[in-house]
C-alpha cells in the first residue's frame, strides 16, 4: 500500500480501518476488554483519531514490539480474560458470527483458527522448478484465533522463532493441537488499494441492508 498512513489509520466509510475492527467485537461483546497493540510512535496519533472521530469504545493501548510475536506478548501482560483472541487489526470485516463460533469452539478445543477454503490453482516452487499442489491439503488462515489464555501465555514464554508466522504456528511449536472452524471470505487482511475498495463497498453495502 504506497501510503505515509499506516493501514489500519486509512479511512473507510468515513472512519479509520481499526476503529471499525474495534466496533466489530463491541458488537459481539460491549463488557469484552479489547487491547489494541500499537508502535509506541504511533500512540499520539491514534488519540488524535479518536478524539477527531468521537470513538469511545472503551479498550487499552499498549506499545508493540519488533514482531508479532512480541506485540502479542506485550498485549497479553495487560489481559484478564480465560479465553484470548488475537486479531489482525486491518481485518475490519469481521462478522459478530465469526468472532462467536471462534468462542464457543475456544471453549471447548483450546486452540482456535478460522480457515477458507483456496479457490485458485497452487504450483510450489522447488529447486528452480515448480510443480502442482493440491489445494485441497491446503487452507487459508484467518483472524481471529482464538485461545485458552493459559495455552497462549505459556506458549509466548518460547523463544522467538522466525517460523512463528501467526499465533497459532506459537500455540502449535509449544505442543497443543490446533483447531480448524470455518472462517469467512469477505474477513479479508487490508495490504492492498484493492482490498480497501472491497472492504468500502461492503460496508457501504452493510449500512444500507441496516437502513
Amino acid at each position: 500500500m504506497s501510503s505515509d498512513v499506516p493501514k489500519q489509520f486509512l479511512l473507510i466509510e468515513g472512519l479509520p480501518v481499526l476503529m471499525h475492527t474495534i466496533e466489530a467485537f463491541y458488537r459481539y461483546d460491549e463488557t469484552i476488554q479489547i487491547i489494541v497493540v500499537l508502535p509506541e510512535s504511533e500512540h499520539s496519533r491514534w488519540q488524535n483519531l479518536c478524539r477527531e472521530h468521537k470513538f469511545t469504545v472503551p479498550h487499552e493501548v499498549v506499545g508493540g514490539g519488533q514482531e508479532r510475536f512480541h506485540s502479542v506478548k506485550n498485549g497479553l501482560e495487560k489481559a484478564t480474560g480465560d479465553i484470548i483472541a488475537v486479531h489482525d487489526g486491518v481485518r475490519p470485516l469481521v462478522s459478530v458470527e465469526l468472532i462467536e463460533r471462534c468462542f464457543s469452539a475456544a471453549a471447548i478445543h483450546k486452540a482456535i483458527v478460522p480457515v477458507t477454503e483456496i479457490v485458485d490453482s497452487l504450483r510450489i516452487l522447488e529447486n528452480g522448478k515448480n510443480r502442482i499442489l493440491d489445494r485441497n491439503i491446503c487452507k487459508i488462515v484467518q483472524t481471529p484465533q482464538v485461545f485458552e489464555a493459559r495455552i497462549l501465555k505459556k506458549a509466548c514464554l518460547q523463544e522467538y522463532n522466525k517460523n512463528f508466522t501467526d499465533d497459532a504456528s506459537v500455540v502449535e511449536k509449544s505442543g497443543e493441537k490446533i483447531t480448524l472452524v470455518e472462517g469467512e471470505r469477505q474477513n479479508i487482511k487490508i495490504t492492498t488499494p484493492a482490498d480497501l475498495k472491497i472492504a468500502e463497498n461492503f460496508l457501504r453495502d452493510l449500512k444500507i441492508l441496516n437502513v
